[in-house]
């Protein structure tokens, strides 16, 4: 039984009662966080900084929204943004957020590559953290229909069509989704629901557990396993007083209170996009209202999903009994989940960062650049021609060189690393 004593305080009373302070240790007050670390480290909270700010502007816009096929144009063109006070602003936040937070979380996701680390006991901390990357895909694109233009039709009408091709059962999952045979009030109805109440709390409860799996392994740091640290010795020699002979300070107030001043720097940015350059996270044809009978003379995602679509055409032709758009899917597919398998295909038990292996780190900007083209073509008529050059053929090209990058150059590299060792 628990020794009760008269409290000194309503937060000793709570205390006492249910362990307020060693919960507080165990988040933040003795969580250890290498001192070892740069900015890229502070992507995280600018993350959770983002998924409050949309969790709150889209609350708001919740309340005029209207989830009908013949009233959510009008709602979120006319009434939040002409009528409602502020609803602009509302408005311009979401969407600027939504568009933004997938920047931060591809820088996040390349940081961890680059320092490699997702190995030596952080393969969970990678797999929740490529989950919240599948999870906000989902949610991004979910949303992306409820302001019911030209655009949020289309797309949905592309994208939900790709689940036709899953074998004898694709044409039923595909009707089960839209509620219809075709995109309508239904589907609009469904997608709302996903995007205000089910993803979310999926999200939240994978954040939860993101942060979660940090507890154990610790985070990584500049040197890699170069820098050989000791959490428990390092946190008692922090906390005997001896703060600049650790190599480890604790999460608040020590990292947080950086993490902060980053925050801020970035908000200057994020406002200023949201007050004067928020025209990129909304695309013009989505100003007119959806209309099943007008196709777009050229249908494409969100700049964050261009390079998963131009692997989903690249493929442009059949092989034996596979379609074109059947090899197409499941490149697809492959995309959305490769980066999940890094760890098992990083073959190295290596944990450096990508400069201390010119070999990987040529591997790594492959990548990066071989994304950035994808995401460029992907924006591009399929049948357009680049510098004499088919953008169906480039696009083949780089669809297959990032099959190869993740399964075949990858294993390649970092066995060499471990025979050299």
């Amino acid at each position: 039984m628990a020794h009760i004593k008269k409290a000194t305080s309503m937060g000793d009373w709570f205390n006492q009662r249910i362990g307020l302070e060693k919960l507080w240790n165990v988040l933040a007050g003795h969580y250890w966080i290498p001192k070892n670390i740069s900015f890229l480290w502070a992507m995280g909270v600018i993350l959770t900084t983002l998924f409050v700010i949309l969790l709150v502007s889209g609350l708001m816009l919740m309340s005029y929204y209207k989830p009908d096929a013949l009233l959510a144009f009008d709602s979120v063109n006319k009434i939040i943004m002409q009528e409602v006070e502020y609803g602009w602003l509302w408005r311009h936040m979401h969407a600027v957020a939504a568009s933004v937070i997938f920047l931060i979380l591809y820088i996040h996701t390349f940081t961890g590559i680059y320092y490699r680390s997702y190995k030596q006991g952080r393969e969970m901390i990678w797999i929740s953290g490529i989950l919240l990357l599948v999870l906000f895909s989902s949610e991004a694109f979910s949303g992306y229909m409820l302001p019911w233009g030209q655009m949020s039709y289309w797309a949905a009408q592309v994208i939900t069509q790709l689940f036709g091709g899953i074998p004898i059962i694709g044409d039923a999952i595909v009707e089960w989704i839209r509620g219809d045979y075709a995109v309508s009030d239904p589907t609009l109805t469904r997608f709302f629901m996903l995007h205000v109440c089910l993803l979310p709390i999926v999200v939240i409860a994978c954040v939860a557990f993101h942060f979660y799996t940090l507890r154990v392994p610790h985070v990584n740091n500049l040197m890699g396993d170069d820098l050989e640290i000791d959490f428990d010795l390092e946190g008692e020699k922090y906390l005997d007083g001896k703060t600049a002979e650790s190599k480890v300070i604790p999460f608040w107030p020590g990292f947080l209170a950086k993490d902060f001043f980053y925050i801020c720097i970035f908000m200057v940015f994020f406002f200023y996009l949201v007050g004067f350059n928020y025209s990129f996270s909304m695309d013009p044809i989505n100003f007119d209202p959806a209309n099943s009978l007008k196709t777009p003379p050229h249908i494409y995602p969100e700049w964050y999903f261009l390079w998963q679509y131009e692997i989903l055409r690249g493929f442009f032709f059949d092989v034996g009994p596979l379609k074109a758009a059947d090899i197409g899917l499941m490149a697809f597919g492959f995309a959305m989940i490769s980066l999940a398998f890094i760890p098992w295909l990083d073959r190295s038990d290596v944990v450096k960062p990508a400069h201390k292996n010119i070999k990987f780190a040529i591997w790594f900007w492959v990548l990066i650049l071989d994304l950035i083209l994808l995401s460029f073509f992907g924006k591009l008529p399929a049948d357009g021609i680049t510098l004499g050059i088919a953008n169906t053929y480039i696009g083949f090209a780089l669809s297959v060189l990032y099959i190869l990058l993740i399964l075949v150059f990858l294993p390649l590299i970092t066995i060499a690393e471990r025979k050299g060792r």
